[in-house]
């Protein structure tokens, strides 16, 4: 069985119609492994899962998600996808992992939805399944292992934020996910030859007109196409896939040419909503 890997947000913290917040999904041997879980993660699962007529999206199915980060545009579809599917008879055990604040973070989700969960699974509905949640505090090196793939961390640079950097690896792909980072050593260890590079990037032209205190705090904590090529032209992935972008009024077409003038591999600008593999 071949590993799908399907984008499910591609914006960031400024919202945008066609652009959820951040969120891909990989599967593989028939399991769906998501991978940050920003607003409209779930909303955009339910679309991908009739678009493309996956049964592994179904919702009973969700019960892994790995946080490159804890900012909000990485995390506000959290009470969704915790407590939507258990609606929907989803019985499994669910498994989150993150950085340090990732118990918290969900601790305080389903306690600040007590109440209703608690009306769903002692009033008149018919939700007899539990809702069992456990995290997993996540580090450098191997953080999770099944009979479908392994899931290795590596420090992501995103100012004093802690932030990791994913390397999914199937029987068949290799896929190496950024999260929100600047450029790191690490990145380009872990992403030499792999199937795919999913990696943030903003317009290096266009942040020369943003203020100085924006271009400063941009420059540390973000990646710049100009970036992204050299990142490319070192670790020479079979296809280079552009999420997060920070577009600031340049067109697609004008933030892919800022990345292939410096780098003749394959890139893709990212889609909500996009098969990659």
């Amino acid at each position: 069985m071949t590993t799908e890997l399907i984008l499910l947000g591609t914006g960031t913290p400024n919202l945008h119609p066609s652009r959820y917040q951040s969120s891909l999904v990989i599967i593989a041997e028939g399991q769906p492994y998501l991978v940050d879980c920003g607003g409209g993660t779930m909303q955009r699962v339910s679309r991908a899962r009739d678009q493309f007529q996956l049964d592994a999206l179904d919702m009973k199915r969700l019960t892994r998600l790995f946080l490159t980060h804890l900012h909000p545009d990485h995390t506000t579809g959290l009470p969704d996808f915790l407590i939507a599917p258990w609606v929907l008879e989803r019985d499994a055990v669910v498994e989150v992992y993150g950085p340090r604040g990732t118990t918290h973070l969900v601790d305080g989700i389903l306690s600040a939805y007590e109440i209703g969960i608690a009306e769903h699974r002692d009033g008149l509905a018919p939700i007899n399944n539990p809702l069992s949640i456990q995290t997993g505090t996540i580090s450098e090196g191997r953080i999770y292992q099944d009979a479908a793939l392994t899931v290795d961390a590596f420090p992501a640079s995103h100012g004093g934020l802690e932030a990791y950097s994913f390397k999914f690896t199937t029987a068949d792909k290799t896929i190496v996910v950024s999260g929100d980072t600047s450029p790191t050593e690490a990145m380009l260890g872990f992403a030499k030859g792999c199937d795919v590079l999913v990696h943030e990037v903003y317009s290096a032209e266009r942040l020369k007109r943003r203020q100085p205190d924006w271009q400063r705090y941009h420059s540390q904590v973000h990646t710049s196409t100009e970036q992204l090529a050299e990142i490319a032209n070192i670790t020479r992935p079979d296809v280079l896939v552009m999420v997060h972008q920070l577009f600031w009024g340049a067109s697609e077409a004008e933030i892919l040419a800022e990345v292939t003038s410096r780098y003749d591999g394959e890139v893709i600008c990212g889609h909500d909503l996009q098969r990659i593999l």
